[in-house]
């Protein structure tokens, strides 16, 4: 008997399943340094083009964008091929996004290489396919398997920016990119090799709520559940996006070093790994709806503090809290997905999911720059990361409350 309680042996016995997840988790952190490095170089690429903040973010919201839809595309060609083609399909394009872009000479240029090459082709694959492809591989401790995969996007941004920051500062960020296009490349290729074995999909056994219910998740048809998954999606990653995309750019706005600013990042991201773990751990013992709940409030009180505390010390004090409460938050979409959904849809439905939380990134990067630009500081910027923070929040507690009512009324009726 495996561990899922099958009777027999079937794809989740043996140590295979805890090799793929080592290698999904690193492919997942290698994929993310693109995004990160676009982040970190912000500013040296707007200067170097002489384009306002508000422009210096578009590669950034071009990059998202084609990260998300290609998570969607790329996730169907997982579902029928197999993961190992578009990683192999990444571990190509991705490289080469960094190497066109160290190579562009207008803005326009960058944006295409970042876009379409390291976005769409590229670090896609390494986020939602890959969350989905895991989801098939673990059941009981699906929750902890998805947050521990999906933490490598935060590993990412623990490891990459500090790095990034050095190499920006001494060679200079086109140089920086080739050398990223060539470690990328020399790292994916092997790591992809180890996906061989396509997703055990038809032999997921189905969930509670998606076999009760397929048609009707919490009495919503599947298309308004999943547009209100996709709405929360936009409303935290918009908020998300305040702090993650411009902590550097609003750190050395007020004086303080480059390096320290990129250490606030690192930060962020670093707890934001812990976070992961332990909201997937939360999620296979609450559900992933309560996750959603506890981590979009615990986003709200740590934006809001950032309206208050400037200082170095409470700049960091902010990073790490904003790490702590933001992991969890979108992970708890594949969960949420995996519980109210047929098995057979994880991979387009998880990948539409987080498509919508990369346009909310991709949606808060640029209007935060653009506020910048038209107020001349962060705090409207903040201001409206927490307006959309609570449009996330009025969501997951309607999902929540229609959940437990729906529980108590299917409940059986006490014996007398």
């Amino acid at each position: 008997m495996d561990t899922h309680g099958s009777a027999r042996p079937g794809p989740y016995a043996g140590p295979y399943r805890f090799l793929r997840l080592i290698a999904a988790l690193l492919l997942m952190t290698v994929g993310g340094s693109a995004m990160y490095a676009l982040i970190v170089a912000l500013k040296p690429v707007g200067n170097e083009f002489e384009v306002s903040r508000g422009l210096a973010s578009v590669p950034y919201m071009l990059f998202m964008l084609g990260f998300g839809t290609g998570g969607v595309v790329l996730g169907r060609l997982a579902d029928r091929f197999g993961i190992i083609l578009p990683t192999a399909i990444a571990s190509i394009a991705l490289p080469a996004g960094f190497v066109a872009a160290a190579q562009a000479t207008t803005l326009w240029q960058f944006c295409l290489a970042m876009g379409v090459l390291a976005g769409f082709f590229g670090a896609s694959v390494t986020f939602s396919p890959m969350v989905a492809d895991i989801s098939h591989w673990f059941f009981r401790r699906r929750g902890l398997a998805v947050g521990i995969v999906i933490s490598g996007s935060y590993l990412a941004g623990a490891i990459w920016p500090k790095i990034l920051q050095h190499y920006i500062d001494s060679v200079g960020w086109r140089d920086t990119f080739t050398g990223f296009g060539i470690f990328t490349f020399s790292a994916m290729l092997p790591l992809s090799a180890i996906l061989y074995r396509k997703a055990p999909v038809q032999h997921d056994p189905a969930t509670s709520a998606g076999a009760n219910e397929p048609r009707r998740p919490l009495g919503f048809t599947t298309v308004k559940m999943q547009s209100l998954i996709c709405a929360a999606g936009i409303g935290c990653c918009v908020a998300m996006a305040m702090p993650q995309v411009h902590i550097v750019a609003y750190a050395t706005d007020l004086g303080y070093a480059a390096a320290r600013a990129a250490e606030m990042l690192a930060l962020m991201l670093g707890f934001g790994i812990l976070s992961r773990l332990a909201s997937g751990w939360i999620s296979d013992r609450i559900g992933g709806l309560n996750t959603l709940l506890l981590g979009s409030f615990l986003q709200f009180v740590v934006l809001t503090g950032f309206l208050f505390g400037d200082s170095l010390t409470a700049l960091y004090l902010l990073s790490v809290a904003f790490g702590l409460a933001q992991g969890g938050i979108v992970p708890s979409y594949a969960i949420i997905i995996r519980a109210y959904f047929p098995s057979r849809d994880a991979g387009w439905r998880i990948g539409t999911a987080f498509l919508f939380t990369i346009i909310g990134m991709a949606l808060g990067g640029w209007m935060a720059g653009a506020l910048y630009d038209l107020t001349g500081s962060y705090t409207v910027s903040f201001l409206n990361a927490i307006a959309f923070n609570l449009f996330n929040m009025a969501i997951a507690a309607t999902l929540l409350v229609r959940a437990r009512s729906r529980s108590i009324a299917l409940a059986p009726a006490p014996s007398i």
